[in-house]
């Protein structure tokens, strides 16, 4: 789909919030079906946009890497906040997350968006963060991650591994069938 100029910005930044990690100007390219030299202009446009003090976001570039990240400003407010979630029990967003990787996993996070209809980013930050589940590269492309129940998961739940689960052979068997659906 070919964006707009009035909307090609809103895009990009639209990518930059949902993806929730760092992305590739390459990638980005691809993405919003513009140059990589448009991508980097666009980019510089938000990053000046988002120099507003009004505005609780700031690019993070990282050579021909970018990601929407919090303002250094609010880091105590934000450390408040995420301190007073990791002190509560577990949401109903975290434990659903958590099956989706216990039962369907290892999933990337657009797989986990995909099926609960809905961005995860917190909700997966939240679950590594516990040590609840590992991030690792997808061996053929290191810029998708994949995640998986960690070993402390196995050992909170008191199981040896992961197969031990409630109807596991169940629900794997329906996550294989929704594979080869898509």
């Amino acid at each position: 789909m070919k964006y707009s100029e009035e909307n090609i910005l809103a895009a990009l930044e639209a990518v930059l919030f949902v993806h929730g990690e760092p992305l590739e100007i390459k990638k980005l390219s691809k993405i919003l079906e513009v140059s990589e030299e448009k991508v980097s202009e666009l980019v510089e446009q938000l990053s000046k946009i988002l120099e507003d003090k009004n505005r609780g976001l700031t690019l993070i570039r990282d050579g021909s890497r970018v990601e929407l990240a919090t303002k250094p400003e609010l880091s105590s407010l934000i450390e408040g906040f995420i301190k007073s979630e990791f002190d509560e029990s577990l949401t109903p967003a975290a434990l659903e997350t958590l099956s989706l990787i216990a039962y369907f996993g290892p999933l990337s996070r657009v797989q986990i968006d995909y099926y609960r209809g809905v961005n995860s980013s917190f909700t997966v930050r939240n679950l590594l963060l516990k040590g609840l589940i590992e991030r690792f590269n997808k061996p053929d492309n290191q810029h998708v991650f994949f995640y998986k129940p960690s070993m402390d998961l196995l050992k909170y739940l008191g199981i040896s591994k992961i197969e031990e689960l409630p109807e596991y052979e169940k629900y794997k068997e329906l996550s294989a069938q929704d594979s080869q659906q898509t």
